[in-house]
């Protein structure tokens, strides 16, 4: 085994790497990145959402959700509006162009899984998924009699 296989780190930032040249090759067009794909996903299925709502779903802090809902606002996708509950807070909405993208950037996005991941049954795929999914919560159990 080569050196840098061992090293996980090492083989997700290559994998990393492979996927976001794909996303920017299939998003890029329309002026979106993978993660507010993700927002205006969330805001497609629950519109009027608050930006601490969005970056809890989506497990992103405060101060990069802020920064990202305001470059999405800037190009149009989304809008900002008062809490009729609360003025403190501010709604995140879909615009028209955020709404009319829904069809065309989820096609991309099953296109850039299915480019990624067509090496792969269904089986391997769901556990890569899950894999995944415990990495990035932080969720992993810990043992100390594991090892690479």
């Amino acid at each position: 085994m080569e050196k840098n296989e061992m090293c996980i780190q090492f083989l997700l930032a290559k994998a990393l790497q492979r996927v976001s040249q794909l996303s920017k090759s299939k998003f890029q067009t329309y002026g979106i990145t993978p993660v507010q794909f993700s927002i205006l996903r969330e805001l497609w299925r629950t519109d009027g959402q608050l930006g601490s709502e969005l970056g809890k779903h989506l497990r992103i802090d405060s101060a990069t959700i802020t920064g990202i809902i305001d470059r999405m606002e800037r190009n149009g996708f989304i809008k900002r509006q008062s809490d009729p509950h609360d003025r403190r807070n501010k709604l995140i909405f879909l615009t028209e162009k955020g709404k009319e993208m829904e069809v065309i950037l989820t096609q991309k996005m099953v296109e850039l899984n299915h480019e990624v991941m067509e090496d792969f049954n269904v089986e391997e795929t769901r556990w890569f998924k899950k894999m995944l999914n415990t990495i990035g919560s932080g969720d992993m159990k810990k043992n100390e009699n594991q090892s690479l």
